[in-house]
């Protein structure tokens, strides 16, 4: 019983950090998730990987691709598939803003963050995001070793 409740964790906050390196960010919108019952389970024992992740809109919905949630250790014959697109759940004034932003050349939608909420439920931040240039990440790694550096001064 010890092990069980030592490998859900209370607070679950899985970040793309990759997203942050290859793209700008111009817009965050906060989504929910339509999950199977084994998924919200790997979910909570943080067994996520979303490097690869993108939103499409099929017919007026957002769906999310290419995030790997692995399969629930305890699940049976029931247990999800790792690798299936899910259905994001926004309001339509949302969906309205992220279709008009996504048509836009250079422009696509990706997750940056799935979290557990207050409520228990499952949510994915998502954005809009533009990709950078090469100058634009040499700029960001420069600007990382300048904060590194000064905390490391004392300043």
């Amino acid at each position: 019983m010890a092990k069980e409740k030592d490998r859900i964790k209370k607070h679950v906050n899985i970040v793309n950090r990759k997203a942050s390196f290859e793209y700008q960010f111009l817009e965050k919108y906060t989504a929910g998730i339509m999950l199977m019952g084994t998924e919200i389970k790997s979910i909570r024992e943080g067994k996520v990987n979303m490097q690869d992740g993108y939103c499409v809109f099929t017919r007026g919905e957002l769906w999310l691709h290419n995030v790997h949630i692995s399969t629930y250790t305890e699940g049976t014959h029931y247990n999800h598939e790792p690798m299936r697109t899910r259905k994001l759940l926004l309001n339509k004034n949302e969906l309205r803003k992220l279709e008009r932003g996504a048509e836009e050349q250079g422009v696509t939608i990706i997750p940056t963050r799935v979290y557990i909420n207050d409520r228990g439920f499952a949510k994915v931040e998502v954005a809009l995001a533009r990709g950078k240039k090469l100058y634009d990440k040499r700029e960001d790694i420069k600007a990382k070793d300048v904060k590194r550096d000064m905390e490391r001064s004392g300043y």
